[in-house]
């Protein structure tokens, strides 16, 4: 017989866990000489680190081109620029998401139409993004949300019944993968973050991957002031800004990407400890467990609580008990 339930924290009991969790980001020294090797350099501007991680990252994610940006938000306003998105065009996006996917539609002077999601994976609805279709539509954002790939054979076959563009919105899903090909280029283009909080991080940052040599000049061209390949340094043939990344965060993110794949394994072996001592709890709903493909990023993890099955305890009451429960 199990014996009587312990205090909880949150009412004067001993917390279940007292060690800290480590902070984030994490570093060694290949970032610390990385970054002096820059310093020393005098090359702090775009160069040969910014090239070399749009390569390496491209081809990680299964993508021929990369290009760096200033963060997540620009990938997605560049990759919707690219795409030919303006004024009046219609972007299907996900409620469920970072405000970005949205604000960078309307950043171009598109209209967002929200398309609600799968409860099972938080991801797009494909039934939903089919109704939210008008004449008007112009481009699909799917979001690969905490990391969960969406679905795209069923988004891909809708955009190419209606001609439409897919842009992912993978700013969760670095080293996450769908039926055997990571996510960023499945569709037309993809947008990546690497802002402070993200599993592969450089403070700021992002990158649109591509497999469309023409989508990928036209990205480089409006992220660096309007140039063009092959054109005069001065000669601005397009309307661009100056969304270009530094090399001191370039040399950050090699030294990220080296342990990526170490990184995705362990979150992958943490969600497995996790949904196995939560799957019997009642009241606890895990997402879809069906992957739709070998490997997950898990930027979050993800459940869903239900109240009733609580008590009626309010969800933020029961996100204060596990704070103090350490």
């Amino acid at each position: 017989m199990e014996g009587p339930m312990a205090e909880l924290a949150i009412e004067g009991g001993k917390p279940v866990r007292t060690k800290p969790f480590p902070e984030w980001p994490m570093y060694d020294e290949c970032e610390e000489r990385a970054l002096l090797e820059v310093l020393r350099s005098r090359k702090w501007w775009y160069g040969e680190r910014v090239r070399e991680f749009e390569e390496k990252f491209a081809s990680y994610q299964d993508a021929r081109f990369g290009i760096t940006t200033t963060s997540g938000t620009t990938a997605l306003q560049i990759a919707l620029t690219a795409a030919g998105v303006g004024a009046g065009d219609e972007v299907i996006v996900p409620p469920y998401t970072f405000v970005a996917t949205a604000t960078a539609v309307l950043a171009v002077n598109a209209i967002p139409v929200f398309a609600d999601v799968d409860r099972d994976t938080l991801n797009l609805d494909p039934e939903a993004v089919r109704e939210a279709i008008t004449e008007k539509t112009k481009a699909i954002i799917p979001v690969h949300f905490a990391g969960y790939p969406a679905d795209m054979d069923e988004l891909k076959g809708i955009a190419q019944e209606h001609g439409l563009v897919i842009i992912e919105d993978a700013c969760h899903a670095w080293g996450t993968d769908y039926k055997g090909r990571k996510v960023g280029a499945i569709g037309s283009m993809g947008a990546f973050s690497f802002q402070a909080s993200k599993n592969i991080t450089s403070s700021e940052g992002g990158i649109i991957l591509t497999d469309d040599e023409e989508l990928a000049d036209l990205c480089r061209s409006y992220s660096n002031c309007g140039r063009g390949k092959d054109r005069p340094w001065y000669e601005h043939y397009i309307l661009g800004g100056n969304y270009r990344m530094t090399e001191f965060q370039a040399a950050i993110l090699l030294c990220q990407l080296g342990r990526l794949d170490d990184q995705v394994t362990r979150r992958m072996e943490s969600a497995k400890v996790l949904d196995e001592g939560l799957r019997e709890v009642e009241g606890i709903e895990l997402l879809q467990q069906e992957p739709k493909g070998k490997r997950r990023s898990y930027h979050l993890y993800c459940f869903r609580y239900v109240q009733e099955d609580f008590g009626g305890v309010p969800r933020e009451k029961f996100i204060e008990a596990l704070v103090a429960e350490g």
